[in-house]
């Protein structure tokens, strides 16, 4: 909701209805509008606290090819790992959402952040294996 000059708000704004006037019913649907967003904003924190407590404690095993000193062929990508958390534990992680700080390119155990929705934050555990 904006002041504009009565001008602008006429001749540009309202003429290619990118606003619409601020009467007591768009500032009603607006309210509700806002509050439709509010509640599903708060369903899809839910669901990922949710989902967070799922993967608490949660650990992945990757078995991979080495090398001499357990350096791997390649690298452990978080591609890999939200694949291995759905095969293991059933759980459907974006990949987009792990957070590696560098990449996996030894063996080790390792654990990713993960990332379900900007205030939800929890980390796995990974366990990169010799095949």
């Amino acid at each position: 909701v904006l002041e504009v000059k009565e001008g602008y708000g006429r001749n540009y704004l309202l003429a290619r209805k990118l606003a619409v006037e601020a009467t007591p019913a768009n500032l009603k649907e607006l309210k509700r509008q806002e509050d439709i967003r509010a509640k599903k904003a708060a369903e899809a924190k839910a669901e990922a606290e949710e989902l967070a407590q799922k993967l608490k404690g949660a650990t992945v095993t990757v078995s991979v090819k080495c090398g001499d000193g357990g350096r791997l062929f390649g690298a452990v990508t978080n591609k890999e790992i939200a694949e291995r958390l759905e095969k293991e534990h059933k759980l459907k992680i974006d990949k987009r959402k792990i957070e590696l700080e560098e990449n996996i390119k030894s063996l080790g155990t390792y654990t990713p952040t993960v990332r379900l929705h900007p205030q939800v934050v929890t980390k796995v555990t990974v366990k990169v294996v010799e095949a």
